[in-house]
């Protein structure tokens, strides 16, 4: 969960946007668009849904990290190489 004013403005900025790509598919849908603008919304969504979960994810390996590193153990160039990690696999 987001925990900064900024984060969580992100955040909520976003799933206002995916919101918004699901009632224009469900438009879409009841007017019988042709299949491929149908399957490019789609993809879309399905790509709005990944970076918000991708960042949501970040924010949360940051904080619980940064605590594990607050002490004798993970340095935080291993933190930035975690994140790197998770963003490459969410592509």
């Amino acid at each position: 969960m987001p925990h900064s004013p900024e984060d969580k403005k992100r955040a909520v900025t976003r799933v206002k946007r995916v919101r918004g790509q699901l009632d224009a598919l469900q438009l879409a849908l009841e007017d019988g668009a042709d299949c491929g603008p149908v399957l490019q919304q789609l993809a879309a969504i399905r790509g709005a849904v990944n970076g918000l979960m991708s960042s949501i994810l970040e924010s949360h390996l940051r904080e619980e990290l940064s605590q594990v590193s607050a002490g004798p153990g993970i340095p935080d160039k291993s933190i930035e190489d975690v994140v790197a990690l998770v963003r490459s696999y969410l592509r």
